[in-house]
């Protein structure tokens, strides 16, 4: 699917949207103590974020092992983005598979809490990108 400019502005807004909306549902969570749904709503946030960076840029999204790839070759190896920022992006996917469709695993505390602010950071950082590139 082919974009024109407009389209494009709209469509990574309405996914940087998503990502800011995704990552306020995290504190009430936190209170309920429910870190399978954290883990799932962190990763969810980022994905958007991430998607909203490669349709900003041009680049077809498929996937979401495919906007991971994505991610690591135009942003992180080219030194765009920290292999810090790579890490967390695949680490929470992993947390998130993990959380969703294990049925022996539960997503801790311990495990979650000091992911939230790092993915937070990742967003602002995709959303400040964006804005210098427009």
């Amino acid at each position: 699917m082919s974009l024109n400019d407009e389209e494009r502005r709209i469509i990574v807004n309405l996914e940087l949207e998503k990502a800011t909306n995704t990552m306020t549902q995290i504190s009430e969570l936190q209170k309920l103590g429910y870190w399978d749904n954290i883990a799932n709503r962190l990763y969810y946030a980022v994905f958007h974020a991430v998607n909203a960076l490669l349709i900003n840029d041009g680049h077809p999204v498929n996937t979401h092992r495919g906007v991971i790839a994505m991610f690591g070759n135009y942003y992180i190896r080219t030194g765009i983005f920290a292999s810090e920022d790579g890490r967390l992006y695949s680490d929470l996917q992993t947390m998130r598979n993990n959380s969703d469709y294990n049925c022996s695993y539960d997503a801790t505390q311990q495990e979650i809490e000091p992911m939230i602010e790092p993915a937070r950071l990742l967003i602002s950082k995709v959303s400040n990108y964006i804005k210098e590139n427009e």
